[in-house]
């Protein structure tokens, strides 16, 4: 055997046993250090989308009672395929990215139509909307053992500390890189296991700040500590973002005990929430402006107050919002027969679903 081929396979088959003894390393660490979350308590692939939904932008500390909320008013695929937008979206309500509400929506009317349940398959998951390939992955091996790799942020700071990996996660050539490496990593047994082992790991244990590398179970095989260059992995390019201000100016309109209110319908924002009367403008607000920017909707309107009664600012992943509250004290008003706001009671203001800084200003301006 020429030498070169030998030095392969002694090379490969090292490589195998150190990715054998990672992986069983991660899953003894996880069998004493599991956090105790409720999706782990099933195998039904629901509950697993649901959480794996809630937690794509948002921290388990939150998500969890968004989590237990939504299973108790939608605890199957059938319960939410019943549900109407309205009341998924009032769930969802201060979550932020409602898209992926709507999604599940979707989702769950297609296959109850269908007459599918919900799949446990990565090559079905991967169909849906709203499911890319880390969420697929994830609820496939923890429901099926499918033998599929997940990177998220935890996943990917583990692996390039251990691997000293200097290429950045967040381009093309370090994203196939670190798959492949993850692939490799993969036990024959228990994949959903070690997939939840390592986003463990890396969570609570490998963490940004103040890794516990001192008594890290892979400090031996780790090539970053070695090198003392743990803070520097992983490697991210920074792009800066220029996010753009956006002034909202909302009019509290009550007549007859009845709020004024529009669903929200372009793309942008808080799609299909609900809000109070907006003008989008950094000009002088006064009474002719307001009248004027809604008198496709009222005929006639005889204002008895009309002031600002409070702001606050919201910061979004791409933009700023600094929001100001009118109040408008309404005399007399006729609507116009086109009209395309929507009148609620005061009283049934919670069965909307608003943005949080609507909410938090309705709940404390008129609800309490």
């Amino acid at each position: 055997m020429a030498p070169n081929i030998l030095f392969l396979i002694i090379y490969l088959n090292l490589s195998m046993r150190n990715n054998k003894i990672f992986s069983e390393l991660i899953l003894k660490w996880y069998k004493t250090n599991k956090r105790n979350l409720p999706w782990r308590e099933t195998k039904d692939p629901y509950k697993i989308w649901v959480s794996e939904i809630i937690l794509q932008q948002t921290k388990i500390s939150q998500g969890t009672k968004y989590y237990f909320n939504f299973i108790k008013k939608l605890p199957n695929l059938k319960a939410l395929a019943q549900s109407s937008e309205k009341e998924v979206l009032k769930i969802w309500e201060g979550l932020g990215y409602y898209s992926r509400a709507i999604n599940m929506l979707e989702n769950a009317k297609s296959l109850i139509k269908k007459n599918k349940e919900f799949p446990n398959k990565y090559t079905e998951l991967i169909k849906l909307k709203g499911v890319g390939e880390y969420t697929a992955s994830a609820i496939s091996s923890i429901c099926k053992n499918e033998k599929k790799a997940v990177l998220d942020g935890n996943v990917f700071r583990v692996i390039s500390r251990v691997f000293n990996i200097a290429e950045p996660i967040n381009k093309n050539s370090g994203k196939k890189k670190f798959q492949q490496i993850a692939s490799k990593l993969l036990p024959e047994k228990k994949t959903g296991d070690y997939n939840q082992a390592l986003m463990d790991f890396g969570s609570t244990h490998c963490t940004i700040k103040k890794p516990k590398c001192e008594v890290c179970p892979v400090q031996n095989m780790c090539k970053s500590f070695g090198l003392q260059n743990i803070n520097l992995r992983p490697v991210k390019i920074k792009t800066k973002k220029l996010k753009k201000t956006r002034l909202l100016n909302y009019f509290i309109v009550i007549f007859n005990n009845q709020l004024y209110i529009k669903k929200r319908s372009k793309n942008d924002i808080w799609k299909n929430l609900y809000e109070p009367l907006l003008i989008e403008s950094r000009k002088i607000i006064t009474k002719k402006i307001f009248k004027d920017s809604f008198s496709q909707s009222f005929k006639k309107i005889i204002l008895n107050n009309f002031k600002l009664s409070g702001n606050t600012s919201h910061t979004l992943s791409h933009q700023n919002l600094e929001i100001k509250f009118w109040t408008v004290h309404v005399l007399k008003l006729e609507e116009k027969k086109e009209n395309s706001l929507l009148k609620i009671d005061i009283e049934s203001i919670l069965e909307y679903p608003f943005p949080k800084p609507i909410l938090k200003y309705l709940n404390e301006y008129l609800i309490t």
